[in-house]
């Protein structure tokens, strides 16, 4: 059992400082202090090896530091939101969609913007150097369009300004590019030596890169940038890098600024001192320097050290920051200028000195020592080894029973002998007598496989009214069962007020009410939901019909997701932080629309949790004496989830569920059977329709947002599956 929480720490922002004391801490993490990282996106991208990307030498995963992987490796909290504004006498940190979140000590580190928000245009046909995530996504975007003859213009003659045009002329040498630098000084390159200077313009030269000083844009258009003098420069692809501009929200937070920018003191805590600041977005007061990674790096040692400290009332250090830094500055192709003192070197020596110092860095974000866990005990009794598995237990669905150990477990429950209890356990829900309609009553109890209690609670609510849905019920009344991990009162009150907060929303969303509950304290973090629901004609799994089409709501593969998110996964090709924020917005997708769309026309449906779209689709069988045909290249899988199953990850549930499938599904190839058991959590609807109405049916389903698919056909047989 973890140590009860006591104190919360907040790092918003997942800049190279924050990741550097995220990984530290994860080391050494103090007892009773809750981590919690805010950033709006699930991965980070390292500013040192943007130009290389840009110029082709490298992927978008070799420079993005996932921020998904590094918060399960410190058991922190993610939360993927934006921060908007800090409420410091309630101590509470402001997000755009999420309930506040309180702090007893928070540090900002959340980079700049290089965006022109006063240019007329740049708006709708601008992007912006940073933040670098979004340029990287349009830059991709920009080069699979393969224009010959690209037009573009880089806003912003400073190191990164000849650094990306460089970049950019390399990766489209072939395309013959016309690549344009517009200064507003007088002077490109204002932060690097003379004679750096002077060999970085021979470079733009030989590479056929115009700069223009003197000169501010006035007006950016879909294919041109208008400069105030009224010269027009054709543009395809329009990049903003000039300067560095604070994030607005910080102009109220109250708390002492430089030029938008929060000034701190050599301990790196803010005028507040319960708020520390690093990075881009601080102001060095004590020190001022230029904006540049290199002072975040070395910062998060004196960051993590002051944060400990004041959590333990302890000293403080003071960050004494260089006065000057090796600037390696890449030139488009494996080749790179340094420049320190006035005195620039120059050659492919230095691209190699830089591609590995970058690498190093990254590689600390790329294989985290193991996490602890149970060992086999030497000798151990028969049967021990197999119980425990090769991955760590499952959160969400893939944390239930199996479904051959569930029908033996409740082999002998007695039947119903009420005469208002109209059907009891078989279907997604128990159907009673209501006056003259029916209520159907479900309940659904989630491990939590996030941090974020909020986030679960979300996701419990949906997969819990998953079995009124089916049913083609209209929600009633909800009442809670939380079971919180040990914390203090004030962290245990806000942690239970999260999870009602957010299961409301869901609930009331849903027409239901939460109508009370029950609450205790255990090892680690539970919800669940009995759910009511009032419905004229249940629809059950027993009345599907030969010729009928079988419709899917939501695409497959979560619980092989979240089973390598909570194993640390890293797969080569892909950033699998992005993947596992796709497959959440999946689970956090509700289905009353679906429901209410595939209730008036269903003859049988049912919910795709637990036991997989293969163990519902066979109790639909089984309970409607029918056969199924599957098109494979029908059914809707989530991003990355094949590459996650191909690499040997898999729910700790999807054992059981295979054993219960053996030998009922024919045809399928070794990967789709993986995909068919694979438990999903808050997972779509599976409605057996007419087959004249499915194809409207899922028009009018993906019309609304659900990612609905035909996946296949009933028909008269035994109770098994055929894939082709």
């Amino acid at each position: 059992m973890d140590y009860p929480l006591v104190k919360d720490l907040v790092l918003v922002g997942g800049g190279h400082a924050h990741a550097l004391v995220a990984r530290m801490w994860a080391m050494d993490p103090l007892p009773g202090v809750r981590l919690t990282i805010i950033n709006p996106d699930p991965a980070a991208p390292y500013t040192g090896m943007l130009p290389g990307l840009i110029a082709g030498h490298y992927q978008q995963d070799d420079i993005m530091i996932d921020l998904v992987r590094l918060s399960r490796f410190g058991k922190a909290r993610l939360i993927l939101d934006r921060v908007t504004g800090i409420d410091r006498d309630a101590k509470q940190l402001i997000l755009q969609n999420h309930a506040p979140i309180s702090y007893d000590i928070a540090s900002i580190d959340i980079g700049i913007s290089s965006d022109l928000p006063n240019v007329t245009g740049y708006a709708n046909f601008g992007v912006a150097a940073k933040p670098l995530g979004n340029y990287a996504a349009k830059w991709q975007e920009f080069v699979a369009r393969d224009l010959d003859q690209p037009n573009l213009v880089l806003i912003g003659a400073g190191i990164g300004g000849v650094e990306l045009a460089l970049a950019s002329a390399h990766r489209l040498a072939g395309k013959s590019p016309k690549i344009t630098l517009v200064q507003r000084g007088s002077e490109a390159l204002p932060n690097v030596g003379r004679t750096a200077r002077a060999m970085l313009l021979d470079a733009l030269r030989a590479a056929n890169i115009t700069l223009i000083t003197g000169a501010e844009p006035a007006q950016i258009t879909q294919n041109s940038v208008i400069l105030q003098d009224g010269r027009q420069i054709a543009s395809d692809f329009t990049l903003a890098v000039a300067g560095a501009r604070a994030q607005s929200w910080l102009d109220h937070t109250g708390l002492k600024l430089h030029d938008g920018f929060v000034t701190v003191s050599p301990t790196l805590q803010s005028s507040d001192t319960t708020i520390f600041a690093a990075g881009d977005c601080a102001h060095l007061g004590f020190a001022p320097r230029v904006k540049a990674g290199v002072y975040a790096v070395r910062a998060a040692p004196i960051l993590l050290h002051n944060l400990r400290a004041v959590l333990q009332n302890q000293p403080l250090r003071r960050f004494a920051p260089q006065r000057d830094y090796l600037k390696l500055i890449s030139l488009g192709a494996r080749a790179a200028l340094a420049d320190k003192w006035g005195l620039p070197l120059r050659g492919a020596w230095l691209w190699r000195l830089k591609d590995k110092i970058d690498r190093d860095f990254m590689a600390k974000f790329a294989d985290y020592p193991p996490m602890g866990g149970l060992a086999v005990p030497q000798n151990p009794v028969q049967g021990l080894t197999a119980a425990m598995g090769d991955q760590p237990l499952c959160g969400g669905c893939g944390a239930k029973l199996g479904s051959d150990d569930l029908t033996k477990a409740l082999h002998n429950l007695p039947k119903p002998k009420r005469t208002d209890v109209l059907s009891g356990r078989g279907d997604d829900a128990a159907i009673l007598r209501c006056g003259q309609g029916m209520q159907v009553i479900t309940t659904d109890h989630l491990r939590a496989f996030s941090c974020d209690p909020a986030l679960m609670a979300r996701i419990t609510a949906i997969h819990a009214l998953g079995d009124i849905w089916a049913m083609g019920a209209a929600p009633q009344a909800a009442l809670a069962q939380v079971t919180l991990p040990a914390a203090s009162g004030k962290i245990g009150r806000e942690m239970l007020a999260e999870i009602m907060a957010s299961a409301a929303q869901i609930f009331h969303a849903a027409g239901a009410d939460i109508v009370g509950g029950h609450s205790t304290t255990g090892s680690e973090l539970t919800i669940g939901f009995t759910v009511t629901g009032l419905v004229d004609r249940a629809i059950t799994k027993g009345s599907a019909q030969a010729g009928d089409a079988l419709i899917l709501t939501k695409p497959l593969g979560s619980g092989a997701i979240m089973a390598a998110e909570m194993a640390m996964a890293r797969l080569d090709g892909m950033v699998f932080g992005q993947v596992v924020a796709q497959a959440i917005a999946h689970m956090c997708r509700d289905q009353g629309a679906a429901s209410a769309q595939l209730a008036p026309v269903a003859h049988a449906m049912t919910d795709v949790t637990g036991f997989g779209l293969a163990g519902h689709l066979l109790e639909m069988l089984h309970a409607s004496k029918l056969s199924a045909d599957l098109q494979s290249c029908d059914i809707p899988v989530m991003s990355g989830a094949m590459a996650v199953l191909a690499a040997g990850f898999h729910s700790s549930l999807s054992p059981a569920n295979f054993a219960a499938t053996e030998g009922r599904i024919i045809g399928a190839s070794p990967a789709m059977l993986g995909i068919l058991n694979d438990p999903q959590t808050a997972g779509g609807l599976l409605a057996a329709v007419p087959a004249h109405v499915a194809p409207d049916l899922v028009a009018a389903l993906r019309a609304g947002g659900d990612a609905a698919q035909i996946i296949g056909h009933l028909r008269a047989g035994p109770p098994v599956i055929t894939v082709v």
